[in-house]
């Protein structure tokens, strides 16, 4: 493919704004750039590359000419759109849950399964910011030793729901300091100084659809429709970063030097793992980096084919930007790849 003409759907957004620096920091070949976002940001403009460049509404007609669009402006728009920029020509790459359960549309993470690219309808799935983070850690494992199964709870911070949402916690955490009053407009209950275990809605199986997430993608992007797999979600009051407490059951006793050995020369992930030196990774540190960072690995005393990890990873750019501008990386190489 010759260099891409680009859209980003939602470019006023949290990650459409990531999107943008993330394309400029890896110097991603564009031969243009559009920016839509709904009708509220018509005429706003934002600055890519040293220029400043118009958001136009996103409309049937915006995918002429273009070859790759990325979308993150929710699942209502991308059901709308994305099929309308695919039949224009445009390979698709949706931030959205609208298609990853799709059977036909590729769920991808480039560290964990490329291959499923090829063959794709014009649409490619990006997954759920806390699958990914989880997948990029457990994949090298599970190609050494077949994980059976796996039990998670993630801490999940607020960028995860939008800008009004990290407002929210700030207004809130300012309030609670001042002894004033607390208004919850984003969220059920009180963010600040609070956890709550409710990310999207409740199923009748008493998970949330989060968690429902994280079982389902886990398990189409690791091609291992049987691993079991529980999940519990809460979100917290951080503004980026989610954290995960992985249980992990192998087919076969692993040692926790052979699961850091492994990580080490994992793809997209740093091991940062001294707990006598206190050295492990958090939120704070993972924001504004790209790797999965995985710490705290140990036995689980529970089982004898058991390790626990600590995985943290800034949600905005490897949870969402940065993995979708992989894909479509990936799609530039296999294009290449073909044309050679």
């Amino acid at each position: 493919m010759k260099r891409p003409r680009v859209a980003i759907v939602g470019a006023t957004g949290l990650v459409g704004q990531e999107f943008i620096r993330i394309l400029e920091q890896r110097r991603f070949p564009m031969a243009s750039i559009r920016l839509y976002a709904s009708d509220r940001s018509t005429g706003k403009t934002l600055q890519v590359k040293g220029q400043r460049i118009e958001v136009k509404e996103t409309t049937e007609d915006s995918f002429d000419g273009i070859d790759i669009a990325l979308f993150s402006a929710g699942a209502d728009i991308s059901r709308r759109f994305s099929p309308l920029a695919a039949q224009a020509g445009a390979t698709v790459i949706d931030n959205s849950s609208a298609f990853r359960m799709e059977p036909d549309v590729p769920l991808v993470v480039p560290e964990v399964n490329p291959e499923d690219i090829e063959g794709h309808g014009g649409i490619i799935a990006n997954p759920n910011c806390s699958t990914i983070q989880m997948v990029v850690a457990l994949h090298p494992l599970h190609q050494v030793n077949p994980i059976k199964r796996v039990t998670v709870s993630t801490y999940q911070s607020v960028s995860g729901t939008g800008s009004a949402a990290v407002e929210e916690l700030r207004i809130q955490s300012a309030s609670v300091l001042n002894g004033s009053g607390v208004v919850a407009r984003v969220y059920p209950y009180q963010i600040a100084f609070n956890v709550l275990p409710e990310i999207d809605v409740f199923m009748e199986n008493g998970y949330t659809k989060e968690e429902w997430k994280l079982v389902e993608e886990t398990r189409k992007i690791m091609h291992a429709p049987d691993m079991a797999i529980s999940a519990t979600c809460a979100r917290v009051p951080v503004v980026i970063g989610h954290s995960e407490a992985v249980q992990i059951e192998f087919t076969q006793p692993m040692s926790a030097q052979e699961a850091r050995e492994l990580l080490r020369q994992a793809p997209g992930v740093k091991v940062m793992d001294d707990p006598a030196a206190r050295v492990y990774p958090y939120p704070t540190f993972a924001a504004g980096r790209d790797e999965v960072f995985v710490g705290r690995i140990r036995q689980d005393s529970s089982h004898p084919n058991g390790l626990v990890l600590w995985i943290v990873s800034d949600n905005l750019r490897k949870g969402a930007a940065l993995n979708a501008v992989q894909i479509a990386e990936e799609v530039l190489r296999r294009a290449g790849s073909r044309q050679c």
